[in-house]
């Protein structure tokens, strides 16, 4: 049975995306960014791009599939919502000397025309998009054909996907939302690219969060992950505690060190699709 997501007519996107955009940009989620390098890094290796093929990287943030692709002499356009996450991509690809294109664009109506690149990724950012089903359509109109769409994308069962979940319900999303972990789904990624893509591979794999402590994690996130840092905003102290309490609590379901440091360890899908 395939993995159905529910679009509500009434759903006001438009709204949902303007706040998404200040959570986003709030806090500095260029300090919890790189620490995903790593993701980056072998979304690249997996693809395996040509030298000075087109690439775009939709919902970029700070840089993490930008800088690892322009490492490998692709001819880079980096993209976000949110202009200060594409200002701290660019701090970064000029500290290695990398020539990266910059541009401001909503994932849901990319400024590019149809099948402009040889390559469109996406590392934990195109599935925060609102309306779904429109990003990917775009993901797959701006591809050439025979060009890969590339993403790591949480999984529902993950611990950020457990998180997502934690935060819903002391602070429940706007109504018509899906969960971004979808993305993380091989039924939802069937349904939604199976038309006019291969699916040529999905492989789970572990990311691993490093922490001091778990009150280390939940300050850092708190601090700088603007959308854990808008939840904890909308609530009174009462409220807080009890976030507070859930996340802890989910921390250690999902600490797999053996010392007093912290590692959490969170399943994502490398998804690599092809367009026909």
């Amino acid at each position: 049975m395939g993995t159905h997501t529910t679009i509500n007519p009434a759903t006001d996107f438009t709204a949902i995306k303007a706040k998404q955009n200040v959570a986003w940009g709030s806090g500095d989620y260029s300090k919890v960014g790189v620490t995903l390098q790593i993701t980056g890094e072998e979304l690249a290796e997996a693809m395996a791009i040509n030298p000075d093929s087109k690439v775009l990287d939709v919902a970029a943030g700070n840089g993490n599939a930008t800088l690892a692709f322009a490492r490998r002499f692709c001819d880079v356009t980096s993209t976000d919502y949110v202009p200060e996450l594409l200002e701290a991509s660019r701090s970064r690809a000029e500290a290695e000397g990398l020539f990266v294109t910059y541009k401001v664009a909503d994932a849901e109506n990319l400024p590019f025309e149809d099948q402009s690149f040889d390559a469109v990724v996406s590392t934990f950012g195109v599935m925060f998009t609102p309306n779904q089903k429109q990003s990917a359509a775009e993901l797959q109109r701006t591809v050439k054909p025979g060009g890969k769409i590339g993403m790591a994308n949480w999984t529902p069962d993950s611990f950020i996907g457990h998180l997502f979940k934690t935060i819903g319900k002391h602070v429940p999303p706007p109504a018509g939302l899906n969960s971004p972990a979808l993305w993380g789904s091989r039924d939802w990624i069937d349904e939604t690219f199976g038309e006019a893509c291969n699916v040529i591979s999905f492989q789970h794999k572990n990311f691993l969060f490093r922490y001091r402590s778990a009150a280390h994690f939940l300050e850092y996130f708190r601090t700088f992950y603007g959308p854990m840092q808008k939840a904890f905003e909308a609530l009174d102290e009462t409220g807080k505690a009890a976030l507070q309490s859930d996340i802890l609590a989910l921390i250690a379901r999902f600490d797999t060190s053996t010392n007093e440091t912290l590692c959490i360890s969170s399943e994502y899908a490398e998804v690599i699709v092809q367009r026909r």
